[in-house]
């Protein structure tokens, strides 16, 4: 976790320092429209791939509240309801919020590529047959998708990422249950 960890503020030093740079040399007026605030939903499919028979698939609600500094670089934060999952014996239920930074790469005036990093705060509720408790969990995630401006303010998206999750929980025979959430969407996002 500690050489994730690092990884992730490489990175975000990495971005911040090219996102200054790029701001810098912007002359034009058209760059300067590309910043601003935007918020946005995606739903979709979420895989989630655990220890044991603790596997489940479900659908994620996701509301995103971000800001672009550029055509290039964005702070973005959400909320997100994973849902609950399990099996009969025990189940869990989950959202959190994350923090991230996204890059995108612009193809031509519709299309662009966007990948995206950050730390995901989770709260996690387990039931196993009498006994319920509450974890909360950090732990980094990483995506990527395309984007397709329908107009200068309306974007459309699709989304895939993998949450690097350590949620545990030891039930009656002490077992413990890693989980991986890996989340395919389907969005938009509004700029303002």
């Amino acid at each position: 976790m500690k050489h994730k960890t690092k990884i992730l503020s490489s990175l975000t030093a990495i971005a911040f320092a090219a996102s200054f740079n790029s701001f810098a040399q912007s002359n034009s007026n058209e760059d300067l429209n590309d910043s601003g605030f935007y918020l946005g939903g995606n739903y979709g499919y979420l895989r989630v791939e655990g220890d044991d028979d603790f596997d489940d698939d479900k659908d994620v609600f996701e509301g995103i509240v971000g800001y672009r500094f550029n055509q290039y670089i964005a702070l973005e934060g959400s909320y997100i309801n994973f849902g609950d999952y399990g099996t009969d014996i025990a189940r869990a239920n989950v959202d959190g919020y994350t923090a991230a930074i996204k890059g995108t790469l612009p193809i031509n005036d519709t299309f662009a590529l966007f990948v995206k990093a950050g730390q995901l705060w989770s709260e996690t509720d387990y039931n196993a047959l009498e006994y319920s408790r509450t974890v909360n969990d950090e732990s980094v995630f990483v995506g990527g998708g395309v984007a397709v401006n329908i107009t200068s303010n309306f974007v459309l998206n699709a989304t895939y990422s993998v949450y690097d999750t350590s949620l545990e929980f030891d039930d009656v025979d002490d077992e413990n249950f890693d989980t991986d959430f890996k989340q395919a969407s389907v969005g938009f996002e509004y700029r303002f």
